[in-house]
């Protein structure tokens, strides 16, 4: 995981969504960061030191004096040791500071002197947010590439409605991952991946679809982000959030699938298509909702477009330099997938069989078994669908250094 070892800053200011940085904290230690924590005088108005000591079991930093060690000002040792400096909430009173470059307490004296990239979490009250002088100042922190998240449209703490809520803990977390994998092994490569199940309408109420959650798909396109891709995510319709960095693309057909990876292809690099694309479509769509009668119904099915032979076709001009596959089989999986594998001229085939029910549609853990068409067969263990795409991405950083290296 990218954030095992990482050693985090997080600055909580004095808003009240302070208390959501608790959370933020506790589910970066569990990920594995080292995160110290500093709190300006305002945020302890709002929590305590307490908290965020008991988790990350360091020391809260407040007073910009502060000896961390027998010789180190605090805000100079923590400047130098950060790969991430996160401030989440942020006050306006604290953008402006940053913005203009004061320093008068530790997080924004830290904020001066560190080098790491900076990921501000903006929180208030909606005519502050929309206030031009904070607007001017987001501007200027983001002309100096600082990474803003949010702030979200939601209910405040004055009982209004508007921008102001604190992004979600979700969000800046994702945000955290992809700061710190701009260098990984996949930087400056363009991936799109494909999720969800396609669904082909009989009527204007019905469809035809499979039972694909579409976890497999998004959790690859979290995985490339992390690894420094840019991320394009053609999605049918899901019930999940959508990836944050990454380029959304809503789909619903197989027809509307193609179309969006074929309008693609000319910028990716690596394609990877997991998506449960339909085979299959109504031949005919009816325009009013179909009645129940007395006997059965009969449906006419057409072939949709194959994607990934329409792929390989295009390839010719060079594009994409990488194609991932994927076998959703229930019988005959290495067989199947290797027919499919030489058949649609694929670098890597991700064989699973769906219909256990430890690694099928819907459930959060996958087995799946690698395959390349030079012969190589790899089986990786029960492991969550994110821990596969990590696994399914570092191969495929192996290939494309093998290829251009």
């Amino acid at each position: 995981m990218i954030l095992q070892g990482a050693h985090i800053v997080l600055g909580v200011t004095g808003g009240i969504a302070a208390y959501k940085a608790i959370d933020l904290c506790s589910k970066l230690v569990q990920a594995g960061a080292v995160v110290d924590v500093i709190m300006t005088e305002a945020a302890t108005r709002f929590i305590t030191p307490l908290p965020f000591q008991t988790i990350t079991k360091r020391p809260v930093s407040v007073d910009p004096f502060q000896l961390l060690r027998d010789t180190d000002m605090a805000h100079i040792s923590l400047a130098a040791r950060a790969d991430v400096l996160v401030i989440a909430p942020a006050t306006a009173n604290t953008l402006a500071k940053l913005a203009h470059g004061l320093a008068d307490n530790l997080l924004t004296s830290t904020a001066l002197a560190t080098t790491a990239p900076l990921i501000i979490a903006p929180a208030m009250d909606a005519d502050m947010w929309a206030h031009p002088a904070t607007q001017e100042n987001m501007t200027i922190l983001r002309q100096r590439g600082a990474v803003i998240v949010g702030p979200a449209h939601g209910r405040l703490a004055s009982g209004r409605v508007g921008a102001g809520r604190l992004a979600t803990v979700e969000e800046i977390l994702a945000a955290i991952r992809q700061t710190l994998g701009r260098r990984g092994p996949l930087a400056g490569l363009r991936v799109t991946v494909t999720a969800g199940g396609t669904q082909e309408p009989l009527d204007p109420v019905r469809c035809l679809t499979n039972r694909s959650s579409g976890k497999m798909g998004y959790a690859l396109a979290e995985a490339a982000r992390d690894m420094g891709a840019q991320v394009t995510l053609i999605s049918a319709p899901t019930a999940l959030p959508p990836v944050h960095g990454a380029e959304m693309i809503a789909v619903r057909t197989a027809q509307e699938m193609h179309a969006a990876v074929m309008e693609r292809l000319p910028e990716t690099d690596v394609l990877i298509m997991a998506a449960a694309v339909a085979d299959y479509r109504p031949a005919q769509v009816a325009e009013q909702k179909i009645k129940k009668g007395e006997g059965g119904l009969l449906l006419a099915l057409e072939r949709t477009v194959d994607i990934l032979a329409a792929v390989a076709e295009a390839r010719a001009g060079g594009r994409p330099g990488l194609v991932v596959g994927f076998a959703a089989e229930t019988e005959n999986l290495l067989a199947n997938a290797q027919e499919k594998l030489r058949r649609k001229k694929l670098d890597l085939i991700v064989a699973n069989d769906v219909s256990a029910s430890d690694s099928g549609f819907g459930a959060d853990t996958n087995r799946v078994v690698l395959l390349t068409p030079d012969g190589r067969q790899e089986a990786l263990p029960l492991m969550s669908k994110f821990e596969v795409a990590e696994e399914v991405l570092r191969r495929v950083a192996e290939l494309w250094r093998a290829r251009h290296d």
